[in-house]
């Protein structure tokens, strides 16, 4: 637990852990890790996967908020008791060394009572403030984001007219309900409200990336897994689902190379839009009934978390697919499975358990039942 002086200052010991790619990072983190990070405007997600792994201080060697849009991250930290300290202007992946102990006292770090680098706590009340001010002053980045989102547009048009050619793969999407997950807002709640949907319509389970692995997580095992493959474990890609990497427009897979190091087969799939964009377009061209997403981005906040300046193949893949798409929380509310076999079996059971102790613990039930037993014996003959 952080320690408060005689001076006020708060003063946080603890092990160093380095990553560049916050949900790469959190993947190792433990209680008590101080988390170095290089994030520019930590999003919700982010923030989240941070305090859930008991990290005590987050040193970030970029603006936690550059004041571009109203992103939460910071907040939800602070709010968890998280120590988030920016250094925008130090080297950080150089200063430190991974596992060494250093001391965090007000925005200095300390090893071996040196300061080696000062920076800014970010502080609960100053990010509220900082919180509204950009929400008073959002309509210029709907702004932004809508003029970049009108100017592709017209790039990205071949969305729309269904000239996107697709691979040839094994899973078969016709007439069935397919589920997306994506590592988005609440894609685990969203997750566990669906068990039901799941088991009894069954459909197929696509992972967009680190999504994949939430799907091993609640119980289920992914059918295909797409993305660029920056995220998802090597034990997710290597436990037998269907592996599309997701392309540059141009052709360049990076992803690609990592599923050549590990073995896995896998296809390349070209595409200017978004993992989860493809992954929507993929089932409704091959010819899925329903399409389910959890986690998707719905919002401009959700975009901009993403660090995306537009949202034309979004906007696209969605005019296209109309009707055939729906948000989780849709299906969770609307979704109500009828009374299945197991639940009625023990109902049943504990009824005639119930009868059975009513009947033994009353002489008069007990002489009518021998009665109607009996009578039951003559009828039949025995």
């Amino acid at each position: 637990m952080p320690d408060r002086g005689n001076n006020g200052i708060v003063t946080t010991g603890g092990r160093i852990r380095l990553g560049t790619k916050t949900k790469d990072l959190v993947k190792s983190l433990g209680p008590g890790d101080v988390a170095v990070i290089s994030h520019r405007n930590i999003d919700r997600i982010a923030a989240e996967d941070l305090v859930a792994s008991g990290v005590r201080v987050v040193l970030n060697n970029e603006p936690s908020s550059d004041g571009r849009y109203p992103n939460r991250g910071p907040l939800i930290l602070t709010g968890a008791g998280v120590r988030l300290i920016d250094f925008p202007e130090a080297d950080l992946f150089t200063t430190l060394v991974e596992n060494e102990h250093v001391v965090i006292e007000g925005g200095e770090v300390k090893r071996d009572g040196v300061v080696i680098a000062t920076g800014n706590e970010q502080l609960e009340p100053e990010l509220e403030q900082q919180f509204a001010r950009q929400q008073a002053e959002i309509h210029h980045a709907l702004a932004d984001f809508a003029e970049n989102t009108v100017t592709h547009i017209q790039e990205e048009s071949e969305l729309l007219s269904g000239a996107i050619e697709l691979p040839e793969i094994r899973t078969d999407f016709r007439e069935r309900h397919v589920l997306i997950v994506v590592r988005g807002p609440n894609y685990k709640r969203d997750l566990r409200a669906l068990r039901a949907y799941i088991r009894d319509v069954k459909p197929i389970l696509i992972g967009v990336d680190g999504g994949a692995d939430a799907i091993r997580e609640a119980g289920y095992d992914p059918d295909m897994i797409l993305g660029d493959m920056d995220s998802v474990t090597d034990a997710t890609l290597k436990s037998g689902p269907e592996v599309v990497v997701h392309a540059y427009a141009d052709g360049r897979a990076p992803g690609a190379e990592r599923m050549r190091n590990l073995g896995v087969d896998h296809i390349a799939l070209p595409f200017v839009g978004t993992s989860q964009d493809v992954a929507m377009l993929m089932a409704y061209e091959k010819g899925a009934s329903l399409i389910v997403t959890v986690g998707a981005h719905f919002n401009l906040i959700e975009f901009l978390d993403k660090d995306r300046a537009g949202m034309s193949s979004t906007f696209l893949t969605r005019l296209r697919i109309g009707e055939v798409l729906v948000d989780a929380k849709g299906v969770s509310r609307l979704y109500n499975p009828g009374l299945t076999v197991g639940p009625l079996m023990l109902f049943l059971g504990a009824f005639l358990v119930l009868a059975t102790i009513v009947v033994l613990s009353s002489p008069a039930l007990a002489d009518l039942f021998d009665l109607i037993w009996l009578k039951i014996k003559i009828w039949l003959g025995l």
